[in-house]
C-alpha cells in the first residue's frame, strides 16, 4: 500500500482532516492570550520562517519572479483573508459552530471555479444542491424559544466566514493553477510568511496589541504553529497539488466533527437539534454538489481527475 503513488497524498489529506479539526479549538484558546489579527501574524510569520529556513538548509529550490509573487498572492488570499476571517469569527461565535459553517466552503470552491476562465460552468443540479446546503445554513439562524430575534454575533460570524471562504477558495484555485517548480511545502512556506507579514498593518489598525499571557493561550499558538501550519498547511498544499480539488475539499466534513467534539469537551459549546439538523441538510446539499458539479443535468458523476 505504501508504494501506491497516491498513498502519501491521501496520508497528507488524512492529516489535514484531523489536525485542522483541532485548530478551531486551538484558535479559541489562543484568543485568550492574543488579539485576533496579531494571532494570525505571529502564527504565520513563525511557521513560514521555519519552513523556508528548513528549505534553505536542505538546498531546495526557492520560487523566484512571477512564481514567487503568485505564491505570495495565494497565501494572502487563503491565509491572510481565509484564516484571518475564521479567527475574527471565533471572537463572536463558538469554535464548533464556526467549523459547521465552514462546511459550505465547497459551494465557494465550485462557484469560484465557474467564475474563473476555463472553469466548469454551473448546472441545474449543482445550483439545486447549493440551495439545499444554504437552506441548512439558514436553520442556524432559527431563534431559540424565548429569544427576541436573531443573534447578531451569529450573523457577523457567518458573514465573516463567507468573506474568508471566498478568499480561501480563490487562493486555493489560483495556487493550483499557478503551481511552479517549487516543492509544495516550500510554496506553503512562502504563502505563510507572506500572509503573516501582509496582516501586520491590519493588526496595527484593528487590534489593541494587549496580550494577556496565559499558559494555555501560549501553548495553543505553539500547537497552531506546529500542527496547524507546519504540518497541516504543508499537508494541505501537498494534497492539493496531487489530488483532485473535489477530493481535497472533503476535509471540512471531518474537521467539523472534530471541532464540535472538542468544543463541547473543553468549553461545553452548545450543539442541539437545530445544529444537528443544519449539519445534516448542509451535508446533503454538499453531496449533491459533489455528485453533479461539472456535469450537465442527467449525466452521471464524472470520473475523478487524475493526480
Amino acid at each position: 500500500m505504501t508504494r501506491h503513488p497516491l498513498f502519501k497524498p491521501y496520508l497528507a489529506l488524512a492529516a489535514v482532516c484531523f489536525f485542522w479539526g483541532t485548530t478551531y479549538l486551538g484558535i479559541r484558546m489562543a484568543l485568550e492570550t492574543f488579539p485576533p489579527m496579531l494571532l494570525v501574524c505571529v502564527r504565520y510569520i513563525i511557521s513560514g520562517s521555519v519552513l523556508l529556513g528548513f528549505a534553505r538548509v536542505r538546498g531546495w529550490y526557492l520560487p523566484k519572479g512571477r512564481e514567487f509573487w503568485w505564491a505570495c498572492f495565494s497565501g494572502l488570499l487563503t491565509l491572510g483573508i481565509g484564516n484571518g476571517a475564521l479567527v475574527a469569527s471565533e471572537t463572536r461565535i463558538p469554535s464548533g459552530l464556526a467549523g459547521l459553517i465552514v462546511t459550505i466552503s465547497p459551494f465557494w470552491m465550485v462557484g469560484v471555479e465557474a467564475l474563473l476562465p476555463g472553469g466548469e460552468r454551473l448546472h441545474a443540479p449543482t445550483i439545486g444542491g447549493m440551495a439545499v446546503g444554504l437552506a441548512g445554513a439558514a436553520l442556524l439562524f432559527t431563534p431559540d424559544p424565548g429569544t427576541h430575534g436573531i443573534d447578531r454575533n451569529l450573523v457577523w460570524g457567518f458573514l465573516l466566514l463567507q468573506f474568508g471562504m471566498a478568499g480561501w477558495s480563490f487562493g486555493s484555485i489560483i495556487q493550483r493553477r499557478k503551481a511552479g517548480r517549487a516543492h509544495p511545502v516550500v510554496a506553503g512556506g512562502v504563502q505563510q510568511l507572506a500572509a503573516g507579514l501582509a496582516m501586520i498593518p491590519v493588526a496595527a489598525i484593528t487590534d489593541d496589541w494587549n496580550i494577556h499571557w496565559k499558559v494555555r493561550g501560549v501553548a495553543a499558538i505553539c500547537y497552531l504553529i506546529t500542527f496547524g501550519s507546519l504540518v497541516g498547511y504543508s499537508a494541505y498544499v501537498y494534497a492539493l497539488d496531487r489530488l483532485p480539488v473535489s477530493i481535497v475539499s472533503l476535509y471540512p466534513y471531518v474537521n467539523v466533527v472534530v471541532a464540535l467534539t472538542l468544543g463541547w469537551l473543553f468549553y461545553r459549546e452548545p450543539f442541539g437539534r437545530t445544529e444537528l439538523m443544519a449539519m445534516v441538510v448542509i451535508f446533503a446539499g454538499v453531496a449533491i454538489v459533489k455528485r453533479y458539479a461539472g456535469k450537465p443535468a442527467g449525466e452521471g458523476a464524472a470520473p475523478e481527475e487524475g493526480a
